[in-house]
């Protein structure tokens, strides 16, 4: 959890709250019963935006979410909850949103996926391509051959690839620095790795993956070579799948050429 504190936690929690689906009055409300402990609707308007009138049906809202207890005094009371059981609550909705959608789009996907994307599919940004390269990684069945930069080598990744490497898919890897390979192998024994035909780090590419030699993903860095890899908007890919799938067909041929005449170290 990030310590750094935040210029205006006011107006970063009021916003959070409404992409949490809360609406903009009653996350002024928690927000104003945040600050408070407690209060009355008068407390409220007070120190918040909120009309006196409108603190009630914020209220509400609130309180069907678990959010604020109310006292029945004259005037009522109101108490918000702790900032860790805010976050608990909507940690737990958002996991059951998550587990709803996933059902919902599990049920509505063919019962099986062609095997043969026709062309190729570009996706961007830097957590879309990491996302991308998890499935294709969690799909394998033989074999993987990843190239990338040190800042493009994330936890996600690692962890994906030690799964395949638990499978028993073999895994090769290039184009990372003695420490980074050190690292990789600590990690996941059984992982080669492989001399690349550049330096890959001095050239605007990101990523290179083949997978069991039908799926195929090379990615950029879009603002080329000086583009920073930690920027999640600077990455471009362009990925393909069946065997007979253009950018599989080339990037197949390279990958193989490249691999038998490297010596694993």
């Amino acid at each position: 959890m990030s310590n750094n504190p935040i210029e205006d936690p006011q107006s970063a929690a009021i916003k959070q709250l409404e992409r949490f689906g809360l609406s903009t009055y009653a996350a002024q409300t928690f927000v104003a019963l945040a600050s408070l402990d407690t209060g009355t609707a008068k407390d409220v308007s007070e120190v918040s935006d909120v009309p006196r009138t409108r603190v009630y049906d914020a209220i509400d809202e609130l309180h069907n979410r678990g959010l604020v207890d109310i006292q029945n005094t004259s005037p009522k009371e109101f108490w918000s909850v702790s900032a860790e059981t805010a976050s608990r609550t909507f940690e737990h909705e958002l996991q059951r949103s998550n587990e709803i959608l996933r059902t919902a789009l599990n049920e509505l996907e063919p019962a099986q996926r062609r095997a043969e994307q026709r062309g190729v599919w570009t996706v961007s940004g830097q957590q879309a391509v990491t996302n991308r390269l998890v499935d294709f990684f969690d799909s394998a069945e033989e074999e993987i051959v990843y190239m990338t930069v040190e800042d493009l080598l994330t936890e996600d990744l690692l962890s994906s690839l030690r799964r395949a490497a638990e499978r028993g898919v073999s895994i090769r890897l290039g184009g990372v620095s003695v420490d980074v390979q050190a690292r990789i192998q600590d990690d996941i024994p059984s992982a080669k790795m492989f001399e690349s035909l550049w330096v890959w780090s001095d050239t605007p590419a990101g990523r290179l993956m083949m997978v069991d030699g039908q799926k195929t993903l090379v990615s950029a860095l879009a603002n080329g070579k000086d583009a920073k890899p930690s920027d999640p908007r600077s990455e471009t890919a362009i990925w393909g799948e069946g065997e007979t799938n253009s950018l599989v067909v080339v990037l197949r041929a390279i990958f193989t050429w490249r691999l038998d005449s490297n010596v694993e170290l």
